[in-house]
């Protein structure tokens, strides 16, 4: 029986795996760019700002994703949240509208449902967006997702921005939470935050990546 043999360049699975090297010869399948891992320990927030411990939130990408594994509060909170800054993170307060739904099941079984989240949405708000919700202190509990800013340099456009996050709900729910909106300004985001609403991220990692 004859070999079929693939160039090992035509395979393309930057959807599944994040390359943080180069591929060697003319041809590069790199989509997902590494900038900064950030670890929490008894944090008050996580902050990138661009330029800063080499931090790149600017042009040289149109999307940046942000990774949250395993956020940890130090006491029982409400909700873990994002907010941005267009003056390099001396506030982070810009105005932003936001849609909000989430899914539950509760390990007793008792409750199921998929539901548009009313108090968690915003309206031309400068408060921070909650991402997750009622992650609590006890020691297996924490929360994982993604958020996605698309093209924060532009001074053209608004700034979108999407995320998804799983948690383990307060009394023992499996918590699936969808946030999309965007902030309300053209001038350029260079700085993003995060945080728990009560306490310090008690320990946890966000990772930045840019995505060409």
């Amino acid at each position: 029986m004859a070999l079929s043999k693939l160039a090992a360049n035509s395979f393309d699975l930057t959807d599944n795996y994040a390359f943080t090297g180069t591929t060697t010869g003319a041809v590069s399948t790199q989509k997902l760019f590494l900038i900064k891992n950030i670890d929490a320990s008894s944090s008050g927030t996580v902050d990138f700002v661009n330029g800063a411990s080499s931090v790149v939130l600017d042009n040289t990408y149109k999307t940046y994703l942000f990774r949250i594994i395993n956020v940890h509060p130090s006491t029982n909170t409400g909700g873990f949240a994002v907010n941005f800054s267009i003056d390099t993170g001396s506030n982070y307060n810009v105005t932003k509208t936001t849609t909000s739904f989430v899914a539950q099941h509760a390990e007793a079984n008792n409750v199921a449902e998929l539901a548009y989240g009313s108090g968690y949405d915003l309206a031309q708000s400068t408060s921070d967006q909650e991402i997750t919700q009622n992650i609590y202190a006890t020691d297996d509990n924490s929360g994982c997702g993604n958020l996605y800013l698309f093209n924060p340099s532009s001074t053209t456009f608004i700034k979108h921005f999407i995320s998804e996050t799983g948690s383990m709900f307060a009394n023992a729910r499996a918590w699936h939470n969808f946030v999309a909106g965007y902030c309300n300004t053209t001038s350029a985001i260079d700085a993003v935050r995060f945080k728990f609403d009560t306490g310090n991220i008690d320990s946890g990692r966000i990772a930045l990546y840019g995505i060409k």
